[in-house]
């Protein structure tokens, strides 16, 4: 039967033994459906493929009376009459939008089939940490299709107390629906990541003085000897070891791998993945064949080459494992609790381990090397990254303020204890002969 379906029909509708449908009359196809618990719902019915008494019909629900109004109801399914003459298949549609993949589908996705087949490993950990612990946990129910401007801003906002990161974040999930658009998995050219505004991000620059470095040395050397003293919790649970064993050395190859990231300014997988048939010592050279910024040369200075004419070879690689079952066999995996203990003895709880890369660029620097040089020993592939040093480059500038603050001192009559005290005293003494 056909009916105007208002309000009123929906009322006056009751429930049978069996489901039944009540269509309208102005609207082929649309209709209200009541199953024998009483629920009633609205629907569309059609014949696919523009039509026709040859096609199966196909029913699509629209939704339940109370969630939609009657006219509400009918918009949507004039809607579906019109995708039909089109040629659209609206039950078809919902389908794909059912099976479309949510975000953590399509995060997977994109690190085994575009990051870790495309990228260098350690990238990969990086986007792999980026998606499992910041990302699928806050979007990953959501259909990636349907992920919006609104809830990306939503996980960056949560992100402010760590730019950095917040704006990895922003760029990652700009990288997976990039790979979403190749691959036809969106809409193309969607992109919810998009003219959402990153976090200014402060550059974090931490040089050790004379001091710190003399602390930082005396550190390593009692660390891989004497050992480092245990800190002794205040519930007493080391009241009964013996006072020699309060300490803990090092093992050389930590000790090692500390002094030649001091030395030379190399990234620390740099070091900890070095093999030995990467090192040339006669031309004083480590020859990678593949680092951050592809194949590159370190040069291995007078401290850097003792160090390493004084390392035992026990495997391949320069750095052997920390314990003896994976040392001959796989790289180092990091310095974290070595590092730690040695710079809390040196007291410089605040100086990470790429500090020391820092460091050696601002002595370079301060020594007046030429950015270009620090550039190439540091391995920069861009001059913009070397000139985050170029402040420190002040030795011509320091010259300059000299002679010029030397001038001016002379002509104030001003004593000064600086460079170009010699020019105050000759300005000095020539006065006294005019006088």
């Amino acid at each position: 039967m056909a009916t105007r379906l208002t309000q009123r029909t929906v009322d006056a509708a009751e429930p049978r033994d069996a489901r039944y449908v009540i269509f309208d009359n102005a609207i082929a196809g649309f209709g209200l459906r009541i199953s024998p618990s009483g629920e009633k719902s609205w629907i569309f019915e059609y014949r696919a493929d523009g039509g026709g008494r040859r096609q199966p019909k196909r029913r699509v629900t629209i939704g339940r009376v109370g969630d939609l109004t009657p006219i509400e109801a009918r918009k949507v399914a004039d809607t579906f009459r019109s995708q039909v003459s089109r040629g659209i298949d609206p039950q078809a549609e919902k389908v794909a939008k059912r099976q479309a993949p949510t975000f953590a589908e399509l995060a997977r996705m994109f690190l085994a089939e575009h990051v870790e087949a495309k990228r260098k490993a350690t990238t990969a950990a990086w986007y792999t940490d980026l998606f499992e612990r910041v990302l699928i946990p806050r979007l990953g129910a959501l259909k990636a299709a349907s992920v919006t401007r609104a809830d990306v801003a939503k996980v960056h906002l949560s992100l402010k107390s760590t730019p950095f990161q917040a704006n990895r974040a922003l760029a990652g999930i700009s990288s997976l629906y990039s790979f979403a658009d190749r691959r036809g998995l969106v809409v193309a050219d969607f992109n919810p990541a998009k003219r959402i505004e990153k976090y200014r991000e402060e550059g974090r620059e931490r040089f050790l003085s004379a001091d710190e470095l003399s602390r930082l040395g005396a550190a390593i050397r009692q660390a891989e000897t004497d050992g480092i003293p245990w800190e002794i919790n205040s519930n007493g649970n080391l009241k009964h070891v013996a006072k020699k064993k309060q300490a803990t050395p090092i093992d050389p190859f930590a000790a090692a791998a500390l002094r030649l990231l001091i030395f030379t300014g190399a990234r620390l997988r740099e070091i900890l993945h070095l093999k030995w048939q990467y090192v040339d010592m006669e031309r004083g050279l480590l020859l990678l064949p593949d680092s951050k910024t592809g194949k590159k040369a370190i040069v291995l200075n007078a401290p850097a080459l003792e160090v390493l004419a004084g390392l035992p070879q026990l495997g391949e690689y320069v750095v052997a494992g920390a314990s003896v079952a994976t040392q001959r066999e796989k790289p180092r995996a990091d310095l974290k609790r070595p590092w730690d203990g040695v710079r809390r003895l040196a007291g410089l709880p605040d100086v990470r381990i790429h500090d020391l890369r820092h460091n050696f660029a601002a002595f370079g620097a301060g020594g007046g090397m030429g950015l270009p040089i620090i550039g190439k020993l540091l391995g920069h592939s861009q001059p913009a990254t070397t000139a985050r040093y170029a402040h420190l480059d002040n030795d011509p500038l320091r010259r300059a303020s000299d002679a010029i603050a030397a001038g001016i001192a002379a002509a104030m009559g001003e004593a000064s204890s600086s460079v170009g005290v010699a020019n105050i005293e000759d300005a000095r003494r020539a006065r006294s002969r005019d006088q």
